[in-house]
């Protein structure tokens, strides 16, 4: 199960899913407020979200899976592996920041410059798309900054979206169970790669690895480099897993994708 972040939705996952199709069943959705997906206008935090994503699971058969998000996607998929931990089998936490973290405490000289360039999207889009990848790749690859002028949100959804880190959260760390992987890129200018590596000194067992040169959507700058980490990590016990997989799901589940609205 692939999670997005806060300004994307499930088609950040396009490339980066299909890579991992052939090996997995990959489910990718859009969170509320995201994409295609319409919910109630009541407003929502982390745990709802976790929530979702723990319904989703056993929506579409499963007892557990794999669990991948980044950025937002990771802080919800923190909550999600400590309130639903026997949903988790393995979690991957990508670029991402702990529950509960100040976002100006994260990035205190990034953040007020982040958010004045959004503030004059769209003229200001070439260098907004600097906080999510690299100047060359933009240079390599104009067609990326569409991503960043395409958004169908209204203005109600931003603000339900933008109110997300607002809401209170208890969450501890010591209470995720699941074998984790903690992957940062090493040119993210939004979030600090060391912010997002010292996560695994807080989860038991955490490993963690760096892929240079990725800003903070390797999903999209470059998804075989982030599918070949966790192909990498989800295989740590491939033995173990084939196993789990036939006795959970009633039979091998894997070779197919799935986007959920």
């Amino acid at each position: 199960m692939l999670l997005h972040g806060a300004e994307a939705d499930h088609s950040m996952f396009d490339a980066f899913g299909a890579l991992l199709a052939p090996h997995f069943t990959v489910i990718a959705y859009d969170q509320r407020d995201s994409g295609a997906t319409r919910n109630p206008p009541q407003s929502y935090g982390l745990e709802e979200l976790a929530d979702d994503a723990a319904a989703l699971i056993v929506a579409f058969g499963y007892r557990r899976a794999h669990v991948f998000g980044t950025s937002l996607g990771g802080v919800i998929a923190q909550v999600l592996a400590a309130r639903h931990a026997g949903r988790i089998d393995r979690l991957v936490l990508s670029s991402t920041f702990r529950p509960g973290a100040s976002v100006m405490s994260i990035n205190p000289e990034g953040f007020p410059a982040f958010a004045a360039l959004r503030n004059r999207m769209p003229e200001s889009v070439c260098e907004f798309a600097e906080y999510f990848v690299p100047p060359d790749y933009i240079a390599a690859h104009p067609e990326v900054l569409a991503i960043f002028t395409s958004s169908t949100r209204d203005a109600e959804q931003k603000q339900r979206r933008g109110a997300i880190l607002t809401q209170p959260i208890a969450f501890e760390p010591g209470a995720i169970t699941a074998p984790t992987l903690v992957l940062a890129g090493g040119a993210d200018r939004l979030i600090p790669p060391a912010h997002t590596l010292s996560l695994a000194r807080e989860i038991a067992g955490a490993k963690t690895a760096t892929i240079a040169g990725i800003g903070h959507i390797g999903t999209i700058q470059d998804p075989a480099a982030v599918a070949a980490e966790v192909r990498a990590f989800l295989r740590g016990d491939q033995t173990k897993q084939r196993q789990n997989t036939e006795e959970d799901d009633h039979g091998d589940q894997r070779g197919g994708s799935r986007h959920a609205l």
